[in-house]
């Protein structure tokens, strides 16, 4: 690591900081090794309480930063990303709810703008050289502070976890390196958990790795009220911010180790990887959605905009937030939720839940028009031996012509 400037004064660096084991490594080599003038900031995304977010501030003045951050971005983060994602039925992979994936933009764009308000001469993060996460801040820092310095120590130095460890235990520095063999990532939209059982193709995380614990063995049913496709009540408890609401529903559904499951994709930068994670509310939210959508959303605007969803979440996954298209498929999501209100019940299990149904005045299934597979009040059955054979009219003729030219 070279320094930034021949100034007499040590450069300034801007360091995403989560207190964890890498971006602690990364505060303490900066400062101490290199002399750096470190500027920490922690982008709250929903996975830390206020209690929390006081320890990680001392242990980043424990580690020699200059000065500490902390942004609260739990509702812009809901209000600019998860809120697609929930439109969207988002999984990516028809598995992974994009936890991790999506909250490191709405980082990189505050880490960014932090670095703008101080001058700074670089950026920091903890990112290793294998994963997703060093394309998704890297990109954004070069669109929107183009030309500032990226400092990377874990992937410049090529990093194991066990030497970033003995480093800091080298330093004296106090830290919970026993919970550091595993890599969590905490999150308003679920919680990546990776280890050594991830790293292969074969391993589950044993039941002491995943954060929340099971603790409910009876079956419980829990209510969604949806207004226009947002999660606004709870079991009739209403909430300020649809933030508010998911984070209220995980307290219900994360003791059941509901949203268990490991993801294994496509990387960036063309690798495959593995990750364990828990999302109990994301998962439920948005089965929840989808049940009520194909209630209330004609044929096509389903098709529609699942073709849509699929290319927003995997362009999100891969970092593209700021391409103008997302935008664009932004307001599509948002005009197909006019009609998506109504209550979704939901039976809560251990390890899994399953939707009971819905109601809805928006509810397309209704027995005004008929009952499937019993009765129909729109139309005669000579309307449907009419519609058949025009309705398959082509395929007949071209079976037709096929015939009389063998």
């Amino acid at each position: 690591m070279d320094n930034l400037s021949n100034k007499q004064a040590p450069a300034k660096v801007v360091l995403g900081f989560s207190g964890g084991l890498d971006t602690s490594y990364c505060a303490k080599y900066l400062s101490e090794d290199q002399g750096y003038e470190i500027h920490s900031i922690i982008v709250n995304t929903g996975g830390f309480s206020a209690d929390e977010l006081k320890q990680i501030e001392a242990h980043a003045y424990k580690l020699g930063v200059k000065t500490h951050t902390t942004v609260n971005a739990v509702e812009s983060y809901y209000n600019s990303i998860i809120k697609y994602l929930v439109y969207g039925n988002v999984l990516k992979n028809n598995t992974y709810p994009l936890s991790v994936s999506a909250e490191r933009l709405s980082q990189a764009l505050h880490i960014a703008e932090h670095a703008k308000k101080l001058n700074a001469d670089a950026v920091a993060h903890g990112s290793t050289g294998a994963g997703n996460d060093q394309v998704r801040f890297d990109m954004i820092f070069h669109i929107m502070i183009p030309g500032t310095k990226i400092i990377t120590p874990i992937r410049d130095l090529k990093l194991s976890r066990e030497e970033e460890i003995a480093y800091l235990k080298g330093k004296k520095v106090e830290m919970n390196f026993e919970k550091s063999a595993y890599s969590i990532n905490k999150g308003l939209w679920g919680t990546s958990v990776g280890g050594r059982e991830t790293l292969h193709s074969k391993g589950m995380l044993p039941e002491s790795a995943w954060p929340t614990q099971v603790t409910k063995t009876e079956a419980e049913e829990v209510k969604l009220g949806f207004v226009t496709g947002e999660l606004k009540t709870v079991n009739g408890r209403s909430f300020g911010h649809p933030s508010e609401a998911i984070q209220y529903l995980q307290t219900i559904a994360g003791p059941f180790g509901i949203g268990r499951d490991i993801h294994v994709g496509d990387t960036i930068i063309g690798i495959k990887g593995r990750v364990g994670f828990e999302a109990a509310a994301p998962m439920v939210i948005l089965k929840a959605h989808h049940a009520l959508e194909k209630h209330v959303l004609t044929k096509w605007q389903l098709g529609w905009k699942d073709q849509l969803a699929q290319f927003y979440g995997n362009w999100l996954h891969e970092g593209q937030v700021l391409d103008p298209v997302m935008r664009d498929i932004e307001a599509y999501l948002e005009s197909s939720q006019k009609n998506v209100t109504g209550d979704v019940f939901i039976q809560l299990l251990p390890y899994r839940f399953q939707v009971i149904g819905i109601e809805s005045k928006y509810d397309l299934m209704s027995d005004k028009f008929g009952k499937y597979g019993e009765m129909n009040t729109g139309f005669t059955g000579e309307d449907v031996r009419g519609f058949s054979k025009i309705f398959g009219n082509q395929t007949s003729i071209y079976h037709k012509v096929k015939e009389s030219n063998e």
